[in-house]
């Protein structure tokens, strides 16, 4: 909110991901305060091993349909952050906005903020095609709550109202990117940089969870390369669980596979750039999301991109002028559009361009705060 001149404070958690809400032994950051880019932050310790008590517990309970599992897997997924609650209540703001469900912060949002009678903006994220996350009644209950909802596509708001949210407070925003910061790179420099050559490139960059469908893109990968043995793969993103399940699929690979593939796990912010400037196309197919942020990424990368049909993501990407879609964990799909893009460089090409057109008309952070700046003033006028 820099561009307006308004005061941002933060709080967090100590923890890298949200694995490390319920994995005890996995590095957390020092709790406290710091400040990034002008924003004071405060970082909050999370109890990780009562959430990690609860995982098998809440497993069970899900399975039989117990009625209060849904309080079960929120506090197993966890953040579980004592003393956050109050921290919010006391907080002098005027406005207190939180992101995003199912975890657990959302309802100690909610009630701080009802609790200090100030308004609340709760932009939820939802992937409703994810029961165990989403299918929570306690979430739209809270939803209910809010001075106003921020759903990141109309499939999402529709989502919501569809539950009972109030139409006049669910406002359509989408997520935002710095497009400057990936227009100007040089494909063959990047790819120079991350070691590959000026070969084709397949890309998956975002976070290695079990629903993103890398599993399937590297499942696919072995059909593309029949066809065009010339191709590399990148795979890139956080440190997670999955990631070693990915590691371990890829070093039971022939050597010749091998050799055309890099899995890069953890890199800072600046290098992302640079990751979508060395790919040739985006590949996530992942089975649920409420938005994806890394096909706008792509896109002001200038890269046409492959996602996977339902949901929200068929409401981000249009098919055949931006990107293609694809059925989720449908390997042989997957292939087949990755080597039509591949196939006609032209076609990707004009694919890529119609993705940063859309993403410089709508994605850009400039229009995206100023979206969230008009939802913020919407409800101080109506407290």
């Amino acid at each position: 909110m820099r561009q307006f001149g308004d005061e941002v404070t933060v709080f967090t958690t100590d923890c890298y991901n949200g694995d490390a809400f319920y994995t005890p032994d996995l590095p957390r950051m020092r709790a406290g305060w710091e400040e990034i880019n002008g924003v004071r932050v405060r970082r909050f310790p999370v109890r990780r091993r009562l959430s990690a008590a609860l995982r098998r517990p809440q497993a069970f309970a899900y399975r039989l349909g117990l009625p209060f599992n849904e309080h079960l897997r929120a506090l197993a997924g966890g953040p579980i952050v004592p003393g956050l609650r109050r921290a919010i209540a006391e907080w002098p703001a005027d406005v207190i906005s939180a992101a995003s469900f199912p975890l657990l912060h959302m309802f100690d949002a909610i009630e701080a903020a009802r609790a200090s009678r100030r308004p609340c903006v709760l932009t939820g994220c939802l992937h409703s095609h994810d029961p165990w996350g989403f299918n929570r009644p306690m979430i739209y209950r809270a939803i209910d709550k809010a001075d106003a909802y921020v759903a990141l596509t109309p499939y999402e708001a529709d989502y919501v109202v569809a539950r009972g949210a109030n139409p006049a407070r669910v406002h359509t925003v989408g997520a935002g990117v710095d497009a400057d910061l990936y227009g100007a790179i040089s494909a063959d420099e990047a790819k120079w940089r991350l070691g590959f050559d000026r070969r084709p490139l397949v890309g998956f960059i975002g976070q290695i969870g079990g629903h993103k469908g890398v599993d399937t893109l590297v499942e696919a990968m072995p059909m593309v390369w029949k066809e065009a043995p010339d191709v590399n793969l990148l795979i890139a993103g956080g440190a997670t669980l999955f990631a070693t399940h990915i590691e371990r699929v890829m070093s039971g690979w022939p050597p010749d596979y091998q050799r055309r593939s890099r899995l890069h796990v953890g890199f800072p912010d600046e290098r992302k750039p640079w990751l979508f400037g060395a790919i040739d196309l985006l590949a996530n197919p992942s089975g649920h999301e409420s938005f994806g942020i890394t096909f706008v990424e792509a896109w002001a990368a200038g890269k046409p991109v492959i996602g996977a049909r339902g949901g929200a993501v068929q409401t981000v990407i249009d098919d055949g002028i931006d990107g293609l879609l694809v059925d989720y964990r449908d390997a042989a799909g997957l292939a087949r559009a990755i080597l039509a893009l591949l196939s006609d460089p032209v076609r990707a090409a004009s694919m890529g361009a119609a993705g940063r057109s859309k993403t410089l008309a709508r994605y850009t952070w400039g229009r995206i705060v100023e979206q969230y700046r008009r939802v913020y003033e919407s409800v101080l006028t109506r407290s």
